[in-house]
């Protein structure tokens, strides 16, 4: 269990929050809509839109129950915690940390959600899609890592996670 898989919502900082924990911590890094992406040979919300919900979350759990790696910070996409395959697989390589951001922070940041590559269906709202899988984060998540918006700044969190996990 040498990797550290990051959970949590689109806009939780995931992403950026790996790539400086892994500099920290002199591990790999790796962004599971990056490799979704490459695979698919174009932009998540292209995937999304050509080729709909379904398929994308068929590559989704594809990507995240194949998973290969050690010394590793792994980034999901923050739709992985619908498959349970994926998270079983990827609570087998590593400690899943969820990053868990208030949703009035969510909504603030993510203001380009039909383009961002967000899993959610026409009627459903950001708040819609915060409600059903924050149960989902809690379920997989070894720990889980406040973070409180104006008290939060970058290094600091990293610092709380890197401390988390030992």
């Amino acid at each position: 269990m040498s990797n550290i898989i990051l959970v949590g919502m689109p806009g939780s900082g995931k992403s950026t929050l790996g790539v400086l924990l892994a500099k920290t911590l002199g591990y790999s890094f790796v962004d599971t809509d990056l490799i979704i992406s490459r695979k698919a040979g174009k932009p998540l919300q292209a995937i999304l839109n050509g080729d709909g919900i379904e398929r994308f979350l068929v590559l989704e759990e594809a990507v995240g129950s194949e998973l290969s790696c050690e010394y590793t910070i792994v980034a999901t996409g923050g739709s992985m915690v619908l498959s349970d395959k994926a998270m079983k697989h990827l609570r087998a390589l590593g400690k899943v940390v969820f990053i868990d951001v208030p949703f009035a922070e969510i909504e603030r940041r993510v203001t380009n959600i039909t383009t961002r590559g967000i899993v959610f269906h026409p009627d459903e709202t950001l708040q819609d899609v915060y409600r059903q899988r924050r149960p989902l984060y809690e379920k997989y998540a070894d720990i889980i890592v406040p973070v409180i918006p104006g008290n939060a700044d970058i290094e600091a969190t990293v610092g709380m996670i890197a401390q988390a996990v030992g």
